[in-house]
């Protein structure tokens, strides 16, 4: 019989003036939680090692979901790599990052559907952690990392492409694209993997996350805050630059009695493709950094959680999934158009201006 169809079992714990017993004043047992022991740091040690009976109908209307999503983004992202493989479009510096953001995506898609495997079959071990639930947290904590990493360089290539002929000294290169890449999974892989080096809590219980044991509470917090504000802000700066950029020369353009429809459009455009990457980002991250909030300041066992919290635990994981659907739409379709039409604006300004300037001379 699966783990999830057995009673909540809870182990004895240590009673007071035993060890792991209260040293700060008597122990109220009518206060204590079902399945919770003082310990001599003042933390609660949550013994029970089960949850209560998990209903099937709940286990697989959670999992199956999950796992639908994430064979369909599986299949989207080798879609657009054996896309860009299959054209040989990778000598562009900003087609190799759109590659490595669907490999990026791929792998979040693959070890989302492990930890949903293991969800289905036994939800406990993803409740309560294990050894077995350190490798695929971990791969999928690699992966959003590198998604993360990949969103912020395409942000900042887009910049560069647009403010290209006001920086003529700088242009982005294919070994410049290659070396972001490499950079981006070399960051991803150590911070990803810190917990395969140590840094969890399958032996400190007073650390240990309720929502991602057997991850740290502070792993959590010092992974998640800077990387989910990065992805927040860097492109939120870099797209609201791009349309600055194109505004100003849409007015140098009618300073000169030039048409401006063309930048009029292609503001539009850059405008809701901005708009949907931070919807995007904002809908797919904000869940999870709340999550990990609430994991950072929460007191209680993981017994007094269930179900509620690990449904939204669950729905989070879908929420990203669905940033790895999205992104090989909003990339690699809309603004391979859009970099085509910037690419076309640039030549256009150039001979513009200096048709400007032979006209005042």
């Amino acid at each position: 019989m699966m783990m999830w169809q057995q009673e909540l079992r809870v182990r004895r714990g240590s009673a007071p003036g035993h060890r792991g017993g209260s040293s700060c004043g008597e122990w109220d047992e009518q206060s204590r939680p079902k399945g919770a022991f003082p310990t001599m740091n003042g933390f609660l040690n949550c013994s029970a090692n089960h949850t209560k009976i998990w209903s099937h109908y709940l286990v697989l209307a959670l999992g199956i979901p999950q796992l639908t999503i994430n064979v369909v983004s599986i299949i989207f992202n080798c879609t657009v790599i054996f896309t860009r493989l299959a054209t040989r479009d990778l000598h562009k510096p900003i087609s190799i990052l759109f590659c490595n953001l669907a490999v990026s995506d791929l792998f979040t898609s693959f070890s989302g559907f492990w930890i949903s495997m293991l969800f289905i079959t036994n939800p406990d071990i993803t409740i309560f952690g294990s050894q077995d639930m350190l490798a695929p947290y971990s791969l999928y904590t690699t992966s959003i990392l590198s998604t993360i990493y990949n969103l912020v360089s395409i942000g900042i290539e887009r910049y560069l492409a647009v403010a290209e002929s006001m920086r003529t000294r700088f242009r982005v290169a294919r070994n410049h694209s290659i070396a972001v890449v490499f950079i981006n999974w070399v960051l991803a892989f150590f911070l990803g993997c810190l917990p395969l080096m140590g840094w969890n809590c399958l032996h400190v219980e007073s650390n240990v996350s309720v929502l991602y044991s057997p991850f740290c509470v502070d792993y959590l917090v010092f992974i998640a805050m800077p990387n989910v504000a990065t992805a927040f802000l860097v492109p939120l700066f870099t797209y609201l630059r791009i349309i600055i950029i194109l505004r100003k020369r849409k007015l140098r353009m009618q300073a000169c009695g030039q048409a401006t429809g063309t930048y009029k459009s292609a503001e539009t455009q850059v405008a809701r493709t901005s708009i949907s990457i931070w919807l995007l980002a904002l809908v797919s991250y904000a869940p999870f950094l709340a999550g990990v909030i609430f994991d950072a300041a929460n007191q209680r066992c993981h017994g007094e959680l269930y179900p509620g919290v690990y449904i939204f635990r669950n729905c989070t994981a879908m929420l990203i999934t669905i940033t790895c659907l999205g992104n090989p739409l909003l990339y690699t379709l809309r603004l391979r158009a859009l970099g085509a039409r910037l690419k076309a604006l640039r030549g256009l300004w150039a001979s513009r201006v200096r048709a400007c300037a032979i006209g005042h001379v």
